[in-house]
């Protein structure tokens, strides 16, 4: 690099490589560029075959790259200088194109905003320009724990910690000094996200939007933790002249690991963390969009008409195309939240209704810090190889549900998901949950899509939830669920009841929210659906 720090690289050339120059796909990564983990090896093998040069290289400050720890900050220059590097090899055409999930979706951005001449198109997957910095993991003064962690345990050093903190210590905060007192010294890159989330200078050169219009291949899922980052990139993307006709979207029905619903429940001969024929057999639905997307503005062959503009797999339909999204002929369907008074009596709760209630309704739940409503899935990039029935937590008194009568016909969303809630708090502030599940004829019930945001103190008042987009059929015989409720421990920091820094509370205490509904109170779920005879 520019700085004299060495980066571990390994270049891959097709094993009958005659010396003609080639194209180039370059993966920059935090995950070890060796491990079994991301089989870049496979990987490699795959586009090799295609008629690419692959590159894939440790980030500066992990593993066998040399460097400071510290995400971020130095992907601009390292992805221009390695881009740089890559354009004098013999073996290069000059022409490169960048791909991956994740953290290197991350590094993608960064190079385009360094704005190397040679970067032709990126594929950046399951990410966001500025989705997975430490500030994706707070939204609205809520802060995701688990991503939080993610960040303290793979950033500590080069090397990547499986660490436990004792969560049920208080202060919170005090949990994480026990784990650095066992590391040796709180490592730096702990001071962005414990106690406060701060955000790094990830842009030095300016944000990559505003930067030369590049194409970009947007893959998301709708299972994924990160997919309302992919959504936001692709529609202000979408929405700039320069970039806009340079702007795909492809979503599938996966989660962050790329587990899929087809095969949920995910049978151990299919979990590719564990079976190399599973990871060969995803390795075509993963690369073949970016195949056919590189082909065309890397190797530039082949015409972008050829390409979809908006490609997703329907969830229980399958793969489906439109030229934008949500696809055309796309509406709102509202459902009103009545019979308030039953929300926290059993299972199925309120109604989920067309009508809105007749008059005006209440219903209250408690946040007891000392009693939190407990996270059922314990990893959230994985939310589908470990399908959770969530079923058990609509029978708690501090959760509310409301849920629609059983669908006689299918009801196909496509679009995004959204709630106004009229809700308050007695405390000084509160959290607010929302999870949309689907609910089988035998009573499981799994989430679709989520959203949480925070309340102020004081009486019930309009609050809009953004609970992300789905492509999904409901399928006849099946029923939707909203779940309300001011906690999800582990996943995400509990709100102590009081105004403390929720790191730092030593003791929490007990609120009460009240959701209102009927009359001039609104309280409400927006679905985006689209006729079942369009996905035909």
């Amino acid at each position: 690099m520019r700085d004299g720090v060495r980066l571990a690289t390994d270049v891959h050339l097709p094993s009958d490589h005659d010396g003609r120059p080639l194209p180039t796909a370059l993966v920059r990564l935090p995950y070890d560029k060796n491990s079994r983990y991301v089989f870049m090896d496979r990987i490699a093998a795959y586009l090799t075959a295609r008629g690419y040069a692959v590159v894939v290289q440790d980030v500066r400050g992990k593993f066998r790259s040399e460097g400071e720890t510290m995400p971020f900050v130095h992907e601009p220059d390292d992805g221009y200088d390695t881009i740089d590097w890559i354009v004098r090899q013999e073996w290069s055409d000059g022409r490169v194109g960048m791909f991956g999930d994740s953290y290197y979706g991350a590094t993608q951005w960064a190079a385009a905003s360094a704005g190397h001449p040679a970067l032709r198109a990126i594929a950046p997957r399951v990410t966001g320009a500025d989705g997975i910095r430490p500030d994706h993991w707070r939204h609205d003064g809520i802060v995701q724990l688990f991503g939080a962690l993610y960040f303290a345990a793979y950033w500590t050093d080069r090397w990547a910690y499986e660490f436990t903190p004792d969560l049920s210590r208080r202060p919170l905060g005090d949990a994480m000094d026990e784990i650095a007192e066992g590391i040796g010294s709180r490592p730096a890159v702990w001071e962005t996200c414990i106690p406060e989330i701060r955000t790094l200078p990830a842009f030095p050169y300016g944000h990559p939007f505003d930067g030369r219009p590049l194409p970009v291949l947007h893959q998301a899922g709708w299972f994924d933790n990160c997919l309302q980052p992919s959504i936001n990139d692709w529609a202000e993307l979408a929405s700039r002249s320069g970039w806009a006709p340079l702007q795909y979207l492809h979503v599938d029905s996966i989660d962050h690991e790329g587990y899929h619903l087809d095969d949920v429940p995910v049978p151990p001969e299919l979990d590719h963390a564990t079976e190399d024929a599973a990871v060969e057999r995803i390795l075509p639905r993963h690369l073949d969009p970016v195949v056919a997307f590189f082909d065309v503005y890397v190797k530039e062959e082949g015409d972008p008409a050829s390409l979809p503009r908006v490609r997703w797999h329907h969830g229980h339909v399958g793969d489906r195309t439109a030229g934008s999204w949500p696809p055309p002929g796309a509406r709102t369907l509202r459902l009103h939240l009545s019979e308030a008074p039953k929300a926290a009596v059993d299972e199925r709760g309120g109604l989920l209704g067309t009508e809105p209630p007749t008059g005006e309704q209440s219903a209250t739940w408690a946040h007891d810090p000392a009693e939190l409503v407990p996270s059922l899935l314990e990893d959230s990039f994985s939310a589908l190889r470990h399908h959770v029935d969530e079923s058990a937590l609509h029978r708690r008194s501090d959760v509310l549900t409301f849920s629609t009568e059983p669908f006689a016909e299918p009801l196909d969303l496509a679009g995004p998901v959204r709630a106004t809630l009229t809700v308050g708090t007695d405390g000084p502030g509160a959290h607010v949950y929302l999870k949309l599940l689907d609910v089988s004829p035998d009573g499981s019930a799994h989430v679709l899509v989520r959203g949480q945001r925070s309340i102020p103190g004081g009486p019930p008042a309009p609050a809009d939830f953004d609970l992300t987009h789905a492509g999904y059929r409901v399928r006849p015989g099946h029923a939707l669920r909203l779940h309300i409720a001011s906690s999800d421990f582990p996943m995400y920091l509990p709100h102590p009841g009081t105004e403390e820094n929720p790191w730092l509370a030593s003791a929490g205490k007990v609120t009460a929210q009240t959701l209102a509904t009927g009359g001039d109170r609104t309280s409400c779920l927006s679905l985006t659906v689209v006729d079942t005879e369009s996905l035909s």
